[in-house]
């Protein structure tokens, strides 16, 4: 089982859209494929057409009360299930403040799904908080979508600050450029010399394209709907370079 976090502290820069697809390609290839949408927003869930609510309220799993693979829904897709959100979600840092050990519990959770799961996807909603730090704890990657301008950057200089500071050192940092829209000269610029600044930056990038605006229409992955358009190509591209990573 591999777990790929998909964070930035900021939101708006293609998260969910990065962790249903990748998710999806995942599935398709094959692997027994978890999303967990841990953003209350639920966006992840809408995509999935899966009621964004969780039996027992989110304080209840965290405890203990709920196992988790009682709460997991099964898709429309072969090989993906989800663990949908709930808006208990938002007091989230308040709920895992209360436990043992606060900052490895979303990793004690996971752990029993070892044997049913071969990637998990959690889809982490914005911010750097109690909840980012169990996340970085248990994901063997963080996917970070970024839009190349200043201040994306900066929110990724703030979260490998963090990762440093708190003593993160396991999980394998995989930014990449996100929304990337070839018109503008910033974006083109950024692209151009930050590869030299940040080695760890991907490859692949995603376009700004309202393909993937059109998810929400569908209420499903891109490879659903349009697997020929750029930005499912993107995609692809993305997930294949995530699997080398990850086996390497």
């Amino acid at each position: 089982m591999r777990i790929i976090g998909v964070y930035n502290i900021k939101g708006g820069v293609g998260k969910t859209a990065t962790a249903v697809n990748l998710a999806y390609l995942s599935a398709q290839a094959g692997l027994r494929t978890l999303v967990w949408d841990l953003d209350p927003q639920g966006a992840a869930s809408y995509y999935f057409r899966i009621k964004p609510r969780i039996k027992g309220g989110g304080r209840k799993m965290l405890k203990g009360k709920r196992e988790l693979d009682r709460l997991i829904k099964g898709s429309d897709f072969e090989n993906l299930d989800l663990l949908p959100a709930d808006f208990s979600y938002r007091n989230m840092d308040l709920m895992l403040g209360e436990a043992k050990g606060p900052v490895k519990q979303l990793l004690r959770l996971l752990r029993p799904l070892a044997e049913e799961y071969d990637r998990i996807y959690l889809d982490c909603p914005p911010s750097i908080s109690l909840v980012s730090e169990n996340i970085f704890r248990a994901a063997d990657a963080l996917l970070v979508p970024t839009i190349p301008t200043t201040l994306s950057l900066r929110t990724y200089e703030q979260m490998v600050e963090f990762l440093a500071g708190h003593k993160v050192g396991n999980v394998k940092r995989m930014p990449f450029f996100s929304m990337v829209d070839r018109r503008k000269r910033m974006h083109l610029d950024m692209i151009k010399q930050l590869p030299e600044r940040f080695p760890e930056l991907l490859k692949a990038h995603i376009p700004y394209a309202s393909d993937v605006e059109r998810m929400g229409h569908f209420r499903a992955p891109l490879g659903s709907f349009a697997p020929r358009s750029a930005a499912a190509i993107a995609y692809d591209a993305l997930w294949q370079e995530l699997e080398g990573a990850l086996k390497s």
